[in-house]
């Protein structure tokens, strides 16, 4: 018999075999990181070990493992599981561990085919020396939406002392009100309506008067047509500040996605995955007062003309699934990566039109400074590249010193696809937009389910 290349677990059903080339690339993936089944199953095998089926509805399985507990224990929770399912052994060897002080065995057994999969997962988890790679918990279904309601307090205008409201009280107390609202709602309970004084209708009357008055200039085809739909169906316009429930069935109507309020500025991780289920969670206070083209986090200006219009396009809904859907079970780090995408695309993103330079970024069609300053030569513009875009720094306190530039949302979208491709998850994941829920393969739903 060949030495043994590595240990852990394996498995081979009598109706495959490994090609050299497979067995090559399982030994390149040995070290460095790997996915939940790499590190599950044993990273080698060898054509030799794998024999055919005996007798009609078994399968022969060629099993190589090292127990987790000490050798005795070990050995003899495998020899229950044998047992448990009447498995005929036909052969078994063993050797000293080589990376661990407990012994190495090869077992070849017979197994009625129909017990194999519940077989298997007994004995991985007597027999495998690698732990399960840990993965953050994300919503699997709508309802879980509920729980992704951590709040970033940056920005927050009681704890900011450069907040514009910071030295406000009354501006303050107003905020918790209407953040009292977001806090009690639940995922499918009825939108809550705001009654805005005259003082907050008429910040938002002069954004709005400021910002139309340049848009068809500036802004993208796109979301040229998102607005003046929601001028006609949805009451944009000076005199009053639309309401999220209006807002929410426009939207659900066009592109399937529907807003929830919130209190603030959300976690990018808690984000990223309401956006999975065609959810955008929507602020409902507006700005202070004293400084209407800029808002130092998310309001309802921000919200309702920088963001809505856009996901009125079909187009663009898609691709801010798609980004949404990438970041489920993502580590840490393709968070911040893919929050840094979310930056320079979504909320200030650039892109070619009849060759001249138009916005669909929320952050740059929400704040009138720095949109104006966005298309101008001062700023550095380049190509939309993720690669090359998840390493720029961003500016969350003062305008971009660079912005990319897309040449189609088509082309984002694509580019996009093709890094979320790179993102290693121990699982896979399906959207059923019949049922507006995740499925998950290659890892048990239930430890990523809440509780």
């Amino acid at each position: 018999m060949k030495v043994w290349d590595t240990l852990v677990f394996h498995s081979l059903e009598n109706t495959h075999t490994h090609t050299h080339s497979e067995m090559k690339d399982m030994k390149t993936n040995s070290s460095g990181s790997h996915t939940f089944r790499e590190k599950s199953l044993m990273r080698t095998a060898y054509q030799d070990l794998v024999t055919s089926g005996v007798e009609e509805g078994t399968v022969t399985l060629n099993t190589m493992f090292s127990p987790t507990s000490r050798k005795d224990v070990g050995f003899y929770k495998v020899g229950k599981i044998l047992e448990t399912f009447e498995t005929k052994l036909l052969h078994m060897e063993s050797r000293p561990g080589l990376r661990s002080k407990n012994p190495e065995f090869y077992l070849r057994c017979e197994v009625h085919r129909s017990d194999m999969d519940v077989f298997m997962r007994s004995l991985r988890k007597v027999v495998c020396s690698v732990p399960e790679e840990k993965v953050s918990w994300f919503p699997c279904q709508m309802k879980d939406l509920d729980r992704c309601n951590l709040l970033v307090t940056k920005f927050d205008p009681n704890m900011d002392h450069e907040h514009p409201g910071f030295n406000d009280s009354a501006y303050r107390k107003r905020r918790s009100v209407i953040a009292e609202l977001a806090f009690a709602h639940k995922q499918f309970d009825p939108l809550p309506v705001v009654d805005y004084t005259t003082e907050e209708v008429s910040t938002w009357g002069e954004v709005y008067r400021q910002l139309r008055g340049v848009y068809p200039s500036v802004a993208c085809r796109q979301f040229l047509d998102g607005l003046q739909q929601l001028e006609r169906e949805c009451g944009y316009g000076e005199q009053r500040i639309p309401q999220i429930r209006d807002v929410s069935a426009f939207l659900k109507g066009k592109t399937g996605f529907q807003l929830r309020p919130v209190a603030g500025l959300l976690s990018a991780r808690d984000f990223l995955a309401s956006l999975a289920f065609r959810v955008f969670q929507c602020t409902q206070y507006i700005r202070h007062g004293s400084a209407p083209m800029h808002s130092p986090e998310p309001d309802c200006c921000h919200e309702l003309l920088g963001h809505i219009p856009m996901l009125a396009d079909p187009e663009f809904a898609q691709f801010s699934q798609e980004m949404g859907l990438a970041s489920l079970g993502a580590s840490d780090e393709d968070i911040e990566k893919l929050s840094t995408l979310y930056w320079f695309t979504v909320e200030f993103g650039l892109c070619r039109e009849d060759g001249e330079l138009k916005a669909y970024g929320a952050g740059l069609l929400s704040s009138y400074g720095e949109l104006m300053y966005a298309l101008s030569k001062e700023p550095q513009h380049k190509a939309f590249d993720p690669e090359q875009t998840v390493l720029q720094p961003y500016q969350d306190q003062t305008y971009q010193p660079v912005y990319f530039v897309s040449e189609s949302f088509e082309d984002v979208k694509n580019k996009l696809r093709n890094y979320s491709a790179s993102i290693r998850r121990p699982f896979a994941l399906r959207y059923d937009a019949s049922t507006c829920s995740v499925e998950v393969t290659g890892r048990p739903t239930e430890k990523l389910r809440p509780s």
